[in-house]
């Protein structure tokens, strides 16, 4: 487990960058998350680090060579550690690099942010249990977890070609579905269009085909952690999920935050793995000491919903749920023990989706599927507008953030999306 806390994570640590300092911004010095970014159209991307409202030009201040982020991604866990260090060090007041430093920032507002890298493969988990008993109730009221939930971090193959980058903006899917007392299904756009609030994980290492990865090395193949909304089609999804599972429900947008925010950033906010008492133990190739103890991963989740009729009174949005990624059934050494034990090499720079991240209560599901009951119990917003699912205008906002006693609070900046309406053609 990557979870070595050194001068980089002082809680006292502050930046001669101001906007670093400010207790609200998601990038102090202590996260330093990385990502890539353009100037405009016509140029090449770049690596940058975010910095309070700045972007640190990796390249432009001599600390990587080119802006090829599956090489950096790739290199050892001491190599990103050392780096790690290198930003702390010029970023940090006082240091004898600020000059250096600042003449390599540009402002987050004055460029196009892409992926933080290129994606070759994606798989979405299942992760959690919470998300699972609440939707398994509604299809199977006596049984909602299927026998196979507890043993195994349940998955399927995504597709990377229309994950999309904050900001985005899709026209609602266009497919089939077929009403309960129809003879034949029809084509037309989604009805029941939701989100997925979910994290999304990088992979850093890649395992050469027929390698298993153990438990106990899974961390030193995981770059770091962006939030990730896996856009549904909730009608399309029901008429075509047997026997095969999701397809065109699932593939035509994901939305991915711009920054990786790593698993060194991440160290001081690690938290046991326990599973409920009576839960079986996992399998010994899905269970460690190292798991156990700093598996979970402390981070506070929110979905917000901003519809046209918010952005036109000037209102940013409304917060909809809250939920916790430490509450997940399986953790991220865990997703990627079993994802490798069959042989399955993975790549630098594949992405694994969490699976919707939904809490225990009732307000805490992390899609509409399951605020509203499956569509049965509108929510009402606090303007007096209701939404069962999704309307074309709507914008959701994901957001996340870490914070403990004694450690410097650190976010993940931003996952946005806009649906817009679907395509006549």
């Amino acid at each position: 487990m990557r979870l070595a806390l050194d001068s980089t994570h002082d809680v006292g640590l502050v930046s001669w960058l101001e906007s670093a300092n400010d207790p609200s911004t998601d990038f102090p010095i202590q996260n330093l998350p990385f990502g890539r970014f353009r100037r405009d159209a016509d140029d090449g991307w770049r690596i940058g680090v975010a910095i309070g409202d700045q972007i640190l030009d990796l390249e432009r201040v001599g600390l990587v060579p080119n802006a090829d982020m599956h090489g950096l991604m790739d290199q050892q866990q001491a190599e990103h550690t050392a780096l790690r260090r290198a930003l702390s060090d010029g970023l940090r007041h006082g240091s004898d690099d600020a000059a250096r430093f600042r003449n390599a920032l540009i402002a987050q507002t004055a460029v196009e942010m892409g992926l933080p890298c290129e994606i070759g493969d994606y798989t979405d988990f299942y992760t959690s249990i919470h998300h699972a008993t609440t939707v398994g109730k509604l299809f199977r009221p006596d049984n909602p977890l299927l026998p196979n939930y507890k043993w195994v971090p349940i998955g399927y193959h995504g597709r990377a070609s229309s994950i999309g980058i904050s900001g985005q903006s899709f026209a609602r899917p266009i497919g089939q579905t077929k009403a309960p007392d129809a003879a034949a299904p029809s084509l037309g756009p989604c009805s029941r269009l939701d989100y997925e609030l979910e994290v999304g994980v990088f992979i850093s290492r890649p395992n050469a085909p027929g390698e298993r990865i153990p438990i106990e090395h899974a961390e030193d193949h995981v770059f770091g952690i962006a939030l990730f909304n896996d856009w549904s089609a909730r009608d399309f999804q029901a008429w075509e999920y047997q026997p095969l599972g999701p397809f065109l429900s699932k593939n035509f947008a994901s939305t991915l935050s711009p920054w990786i925010v790593t698993m060194d950033a991440l160290a001081p906010f690690r938290k046991n793995w326990t599973r409920p008492e009576g839960d079986p133990d996992p399998l010994p190739y899905l269970d460690s000491v190292g798991n156990r103890e700093t598996g979970s991963i402390d981070i506070e989740l929110e979905v917000w919903l901003q519809t046209p009729a918010m952005q036109k009174a000037g209102v940013a949005g409304e917060r909809l749920m809250r939920s916790n990624y430490a509450d997940a059934y399986w953790t991220v050494a865990q997703m990627v023990a079993h994802h490798t034990v069959n042989g399955c090499n993975l790549r630098t720079g594949d992405l694994f989706g969490s699976g919707t991240l939904s809490g225990p209560a009732a307000d805490q599901g992390g899609s509409l599927l399951e605020l509203t009951l499956g569509g049965k119990q509108p929510i009402r917003l606090s303007n007096g507008e209701t939404r069962t699912w999704l309307e074309d205008g709507d914008t959701v906002i994901l957001r996340g953030y870490c914070e403990r006693d004694g450690s410097r609070r650190i976010g993940l900046g931003e996952c946005r999306g806009t649906v817009l309406r679907a395509r006549a053609d």
